[in-house]
């Protein structure tokens, strides 16, 4: 009957993975905006002196224009589709790299991150989006695939960027790889479209999926959104901090050039964690986002949100240790990345398909409001004189997350799912998977 629905649209089944494709590829080239910053820090500061604290505002800029707009350039994909936002966003991606190479000031380096998060937000909330209206089946691995693209698409430029920041100035490297990541995003924007009807299968009976779709202002009323957006938070800041800190850290614990061997790899420790973590944090995505859709939504957050706390915590007391280090932070990447399908996927089974690219923005804006902590935790570094608190903050917040999935979201979800179907006149069913 899929089959048959899928050829009545004029259209094979291989037509929405091509789509697939098309997202993730945008996400590989928005991703140094995020996971590339760390890399520039220090030779910011080497040859400005605005301090670690000062230009790490750049990031939170960056962070919060990305999340805070994906709402609003949400609003558009729904009404417009996707082609036209993705094409803006991947101009002001190439425009923000661009100024970063010639910005002698903290105001201008704010003003290219604002820029920059805008593009990066068009491009990120509107390839999720996507991907949540194209996989109604498998929502939870495509939402992972698609993130994976911006959680390891900066694993293959690690070097790269380091070699040019070495060998020509980090000026130039902004101004190479901005450019060239701004014409792929152009490109592949004339290439997407969101699916018509008759075009994707049913979504999975195993799961708790919503019987209706609710709009922004409804979901928003919904104290289960208020929920997910606490757990985001909480498990968004640690990560965040690790992102974005990870090069000070590894400098202040005096590892970061230190050689690191693994399965007959060497590599200065920093070296070696980026590119681990990078591909890991990728990994991840997918990975989780399979598990939820065998295992329900609930448990693998349980699960995935434990094992950060506990990564996070072991990278405090034993990170000194350069090979430690590495796989710690390996496995603090491994376990965060994974709230970049769970929850976009956890909130369209709950809140529907149909305004699933708004729906998923608001939500992502929680990510926005955790960037907030990153600056703080240069304060809190400086006013401790050390990591130490800091490490020991998030790993509760995450723990704090993992326990709120299991003993507060899943009971919310389970009762909302019964009155709605109550609602509807028909009988709520429940399997071991949406349990």
């Amino acid at each position: 009957m899929l089959t048959d629905a899928r050829a009545a649209a004029g259209r094979p089944s291989s037509f929405r993975w091509l789509q697939l494709a098309f997202g993730i590829v945008c996400m590989v080239m928005i991703a140094n905006l995020q996971y590339g910053w760390t890399l520039f820090v220090l030779p910011i500061d080497a040859k400005y002196h605005w301090g670690r604290a000062a230009i790490q505002v750049a990031f939170s800029i960056f962070v919060l224009t990305e999340t805070w707009l994906v709402p609003v350039e949400g609003w558009f994909v729904d009404r417009f589709g996707p082609k036209i936002v993705v094409l803006i966003g991947g101009i002001l991606v190439g425009i923000a790299w661009a100024i970063n190479a010639i910005a002698d000031s903290l105001t201008i380096l704010y003003i290219a991150a604002a820029i920059g998060g805008i593009g990066a937000g068009a491009v990120y909330g509107t390839c999720i989006g996507n991907a949540l209206k194209w996989f109604p089946d498998r929502r939870g691995l495509c939402a992972g695939l698609t993130a994976a693209g911006f959680g390891a698409g900066s694993a293959l430029t690690i070097v790269p960027i380091q070699q040019v920041i070495a060998g020509q100035g980090y000026e130039a490297a902004f101004l190479y790889f901005g450019i060239g990541q701004g014409i792929v995003v152009v490109v592949l924007s004339l290439l997407l479209r969101a699916p018509r009807p008759g075009e994707t299968p049913a979504p999975q009976a195993k799961l708790q999926q919503s019987l209706r779709d609710y709009t922004p202002l409804e979901m928003i009323r919904s104290p289960i959104f208020w929920v997910m957006y606490a757990m985001f938070v909480l498990v968004g800041a640690g990560g965040l901090m690790a992102t974005a800190q990870l090069a000070p850290i590894a400098k202040d614990f005096k590892i970061a050039e230190i050689p690191v061997s693994i399965l007959g790899l060497t590599l200065p420790a920093l070296t070696f964690a980026l590119s681990i973590d990078r591909v890991l944090n990728g990994l991840t995505r997918p990975f989780f986002g399979w598990v939820s859709d065998n295992i329900g939504r609930e448990l693998t957050m349980l699960i995935a949100f434990g094992l950060e706390a506990i990564g996070i915590f072991a990278l405090y007391r034993y990170g000194q240790d350069p090979l430690h280090f590495v796989l710690l932070s390996g496995l603090v990447f491994f376990a965060w990345g994974e709230i970049y399908s769970l929850f976009p996927s956890t909130c369209t089974d709950t809140f529907g398909a149909r305004y699933a690219t708004t729906n998923a923005g608001l939500l992502y804006t929680a990510k926005g409001t955790a960037s907030l902590l990153v600056p703080l935790a240069n304060v809190l570094t400086s006013a401790t004189g050390n990591w130490h608190a800091v490490f020991v903050v998030a790993a509760i917040m995450n723990a704090v997350a993992a326990l709120m999935a299991w003993f507060v979201l899943r009971p919310m979800r389970r009762a909302h799912k019964a009155r709605v179907a109550a609602q509807a006149g028909g009988a709520p069913s429940f399997t071991a998977a949406s349990a």
